[in-house]
């Protein structure tokens, strides 16, 4: 009888290794398809890659805990300006400059995190829009530090690993994105499938029933929005160290509104929904707003509109549902 079940949990060990290596494929696949077509939109396609950092982050809190949020763009935004001061001030390595970007994006999720989620309903609603409008705010008035309305410039990162320069063409600032990206990705694969992933969304589906387990509820949703500030810190620090400039914009209300479109768009819940959430918005955004610039939010609005009312779970679930036929019909065979 040993000898069948070692042979099964070894199958079943694999199934998740196979799975986290297709992703980290499907992703390299598209990151060097974006790469090789289209060698002039580089610098684009790094601020994708920025974005979809926190639309992930939005997923962790929002698709997997059930939080609602707009103000989540504070977390991106203390990272950039976090990373910004830092390189202003010497410290130019990448890979330091990403540390301290996560760290800073993962206290900032822990603080708000620690407010946000004893409250429930509207009243969290609210308090996110008002630690937001605080960090915004803040980041306005010290000027002295963080440049005020006209920004932090003058970010200029050293070479990555001591070798790779940032060039005006965003090739470095791309491919340390999209390899960021790749392990940031599979990491939370893991996460969302681990025990504690379960239980956050054991959380989301019936909070009564997980306390009536005995489940700790206020701590894990603190220490998911830890992680996803981290998650969102890592966006903040690629995007200030891609572009050199950190603006107000990082931590506007529109950011947050805009990232949480995204990740309806592409489906809570899922982390592929937020990449392809990401990806369609932007992409969307970016041809309208060059070919009619003075009513393509007209034409986003007409979109969402249509997803909402055709795709409710957002444009991965119909994805999702013909992937699991197909693999149960694979078993089944």
């Amino acid at each position: 009888m040993s000898d069948l079940a070692f042979p099964q949990v070894a199958t079943k060990r694999a199934i998740p290794f196979a799975r986290e290596f297709a992703s980290a494929l499907a992703i390299l696949a598209i990151g060097a398809l974006g790469y090789f077509m289209f060698p002039d939109d580089l610098a684009f396609l790094t601020r994708l890659i920025g974005i979809a950092f926190l639309v992930l982050s939005l997923d962790l809190v929002t698709g997997y805990c059930g939080v609602a949020t707009l103000g989540h763009a504070a977390q991106f935004g203390v990272a950039a300006y976090a990373v910004g001061i830092c390189c202003v001030r010497g410290i130019t390595d990448p890979v330091a400059l990403l540390l301290i970007g996560m760290v800073a994006g993962a206290m900032m999720g822990l603080i708000s995190g620690a407010l946000i989620t004893r409250f429930r309903a509207l009243p969290q609603l609210v308090l996110s829009i008002a630690v937001g409008q605080l960090v915004a705010g803040l980041a306005n008035k010290l000027q002295w530090l963080t440049g005020g309305s006209d920004g932090l410039s003058g970010v200029t990162p050293g070479k990555v690993f001591g070798i790779f320069g940032f060039d005006m063409y965003s090739r470095t600032a791309f491919l340390f994105s999209l390899g960021v990206l790749v392990i940031t990705f599979v990491l939370l694969q893991r996460l969302v499938n681990s025990p504690f992933g379960l239980m956050c969304r054991g959380i989301k589906d019936d909070d009564l029933r997980a306390k009536m387990i005995g489940v700790s509820i206020y701590p894990r949703l603190v220490l998911m929005f830890g992680i996803s500030g981290a998650v969102a810190g890592l966006g903040g620090a690629l995007t200030a160290m891609s572009t050199g400039v950190v603006g107000l914009d990082s931590v506007s209300f529109e950011r947050s509104a805009e990232v949480l479109v995204m990740l309806v768009l592409g489906g809570a819940g899922h982390l592929w929904g937020a990449l392809a959430g990401t990806v369609i918005f932007m992409i969307f955004e970016h041809i309208v707003a060059a070919a009619n610039p003075f009513h393509w939010m007209t034409l986003v609005g007409l979109l969402l509109i249509l997803i909402v009312v055709f795709a409710p779970r957002g444009l991965i679930a119909p994805v999702m549902s013909l992937w699991v036929k197909f693999a149960r019909r694979r078993e089944a065979a």
